[in-house]
Formats: structure tokens, sequence, C-alpha cells
């Protein structure tokens, strides 16, 4: 419903949460053999995002947990990308090194074994996803972006185009430079063959996944820990996960949860409410949805 705009409208999409959020949850129950009087509790995402796809949410959940005299608790979407790899490994336990990279946000994180998550790095201007979107254009591709390129780039050849790595202080990413420096290639092509739209695709999305996993690297000699973890949209990438299990996978504990366990999901809701309940307990309502939430 977004693709004819290029992008989320958020008032399109707040709608559709209010049209399909209760039909959603009662095929889950029906698809989970799960009656309301099984529901132990109610977990949400109070944020971060669009305010009004959040307020849908927040409201409805706390009008169950209302009715149904049930504890509610809402959680970091971005904490529960990080959380999502213990869907995939149950026993796993911080110390964690984290990197969550999606549309909005491109971030490396320790997840303490206090329980809590520091953010050590985070994006200067554009996040990962959001240069992956903007690059699709660039090339004439369709939304969403990020997965037209990874698909477009596996016909075309990474070494094609030396694009800059972006590079940013301390822990940091930026990604604003190497979207420009796709644009001035393209304007400088009289015109762009399908082969070499594909190695544009495949160049662009090399520099982006070697200046992920660059910060990753820099991250984990300084702050060493037993497991990294990838989260986020992007993380579905292929080439994003082909390099990570290259570069890293050899000398750490890797965990990339399954692609369906990194766009937002709720069974990612589900695990950070778990780990958040056990280290405070269920929020007192009502409370409101926060846009700017960061990771707790």
């Amino acid at each position: 419903m977004h693709a004819p705009y290029g992008g989320v409208v958020p008032e399109i999409a707040a709608r559709a949460h209010l049209q399909t959020l209760v039909p959603v949850i009662e095929r889950a129950l029906e698809n989970a053999s799960t009656r309301w009087e099984q529901v132990d509790g109610i977990a949400v995402t109070r944020g971060p995002g669009l305010v009004g796809c959040l307020l849908v949410g927040v409201n409805l959940a706390q009008a169950i947990a209302w009715a149904r005299k049930l504890p509610v608790i809402g959680v970091s979407h971005l904490a529960a990308h990080v959380f999502a790899a213990q869907l995939e490994e149950p026993e796993l336990r911080p110390p964690v090194l984290g990197l969550v990279v999606s549309g909005g946000h491109s971030d490396l994180i320790r997840w303490q074994a206090d329980g809590g998550i520091t953010v050590i790095g985070r994006t200067r201007d554009d996040a990962a996803g959001e240069a992956f979107d903007k690059g699709a254009r660039i090339l004439g591709l369709p939304f969403p972006g990020g997965p037209a390129i990874d698909s477009l780039a596996a016909k075309g050849d990474p070494r094609a185009v030396r694009f800059p790595r972006p590079r940013a202080p301390g822990l940091d990413f930026s990604f604003s430079g190497v979207k420009t420096a796709l644009l001035y290639e393209v304007r400088k092509r009289k015109s762009i063959s399908d082969q070499a739209r594909a190695d544009l695709a495949a160049s662009y999305q090399e520099a982006i996944v070697d200046a992920l996993l660059q910060r990753v690297e820099a991250a984990q000699a300084e702050y060493p820990a037993p497991t990294i973890v990838l989260g986020g949209g992007v993380a579905r990438n292929r080439r994003l996960r082909e390099a990570a299990q290259a570069r890293l996978g050899q000398r750490t504990h890797l965990v990339i949860p399954a692609p369906e366990l990194c766009t937002d999901n709720a069974a990612m809701i589900g695990a950070a409410a778990l780990v958040e309940w056990e280290r405070r307990g269920p929020d007192p309502a009502p409370f409101d949805a926060d846009p700017s939430l960061s990771f707790s």
C-alpha cells in the first residue's frame, strides 16, 4: 500500500494498523490453538516508531489487559531486535555485542550482564536501511529499496566501483557520503545498462556492508564479548549475513536470527517482554507510546 508513494506514509500506516490489528490477534490465537484464558500477560511495542501506529498498539494492549485483568509490559522494538536472538538460542545470555540495523536505526550496543543495554555507536545521519532505500531510488528500483538492491546485487560485481567506506568518529556510522557518491556516479553516466545497474547495486551494497562490519570489528576489539548478535530489518540482507559469517563467525559466537525474525515482528516483542519482565516486572497502567524510545 505504500509502494506508490516510494516510502511509508504515516497516516496510511496508522489506519492500516487500526483496521488489521484485531483480526491479526484473533488469527494468531487461532493458529496457536490458544484461548484467552491461557494468556498470562500482554506485551506491546512502546516505541520507537510512527506515533500513530504505536498509539493503536499501546491502547489496544492496555484495553485487553484491563478487560482480561492481565499484566501488561511495553518494550522497545530496538531492544527486541537483540532479544530475538534468544528465540534461536534460548540459552543465550549477556554480555553480548549487538548490531541493530534497520530503516531508521544503525546502532552498536552492549547487552550487559545486569540485563541493561548501552548504545556505544550510532549513525550520525542516514541509517543503513535508509541508505539502501535512497540508493534504490537513485538506481530506479522499486520500494522497498533494501530487498530490491539485495536482489539486483546478486547479479552484479561488487568490485566494479570502489565506493567510499563511510567513517565517523569513534564507533559511530555515517552513510550520507556513500549515498552521494552513488548519485554522482549515476549522474556522470550517459546511460546505464542492466548489467551496469547490477554492478552499481552490488558495489553500493558492498560499501555499506563493509562499513557496518568494520565498526563491529572495532567494537569487539574495544569491548570484547563472547557473542555478537545481528538484528533489524537490514540483517535480512544476503550479503551482510554472508560477510558477517566470514569475518566474525570464525572468531566469535555469531547469532543472526532467521530472516523472518529480523524485520519487525511480534515474536521478538514477546522475547523482549520475557527479558524485561524478569528485570523490572510489568508496567503500571496507563502508559503512553514513546516514538523516540531508545533501547529501554
